[in-house]
């Protein structure tokens, strides 16, 4: 394997390491319990407002995005690994972007309906909920876009 090559997998690792453990601080500790409650909200459920759940949503995804950033930048240092901005950039908007889509809930809803996931994504027994495992699944595979980005 060539030094590049070995060098790039290394940063392709190490930015993935980061990535995910910062998406889960951001969602589970950073998060507050009025974007969680409010971000999914959409106007054709009775009591929700679509323009209260796109500004919650925006909120978390804010506080998301500078969670990870602050994780690529401070791990990467720590590391000693170079990660160049423009595709660190790009990486983390990828991340934003796909994350907000997803934590609005109908469009990864949709999607799930689209392929045959439906009782899935409605799924909220037996200890397990559906919903949050396709959007974590979503996440993550996101999250090793934006780390084969930031690898870059």
């Amino acid at each position: 394997m060539s030094d590049a090559l070995s060098s790039r997998a290394a940063r392709f690792a190490a930015a993935y390491a980061l990535i995910r453990a910062a998406a889960d601080v951001a969602d589970h500790w950073v998060q507050t319990d009025h974007q969680a409650r409010l971000k999914g909200q959409h106007d054709h459920t009775d009591g929700q407002s679509s323009a209260a759940g796109r500004r919650a949503c925006a909120a978390h995804v804010a506080t998301y995005t500078a969670t990870q950033a602050g994780a690529l930048l401070l791990g990467s240092r720590v590391l000693g690994m170079r990660l160049r901005p423009g595709p660190m950039a790009a990486a983390l908007t990828l991340s934003a972007v796909t994350h907000y889509v997803a934590d609005r809930r109908e469009p990864l809803r949709r999607l799930a309906d689209a392929t045959g996931k439906s009782n899935f994504v409605r799924l909220s027994d037996h200890g397990m909920n559906g919903a949050y495992a396709l959007d974590q699944a979503w996440h993550h595979a996101f999250e090793t876009a934006a780390a084969l980005i930031a690898a870059a």
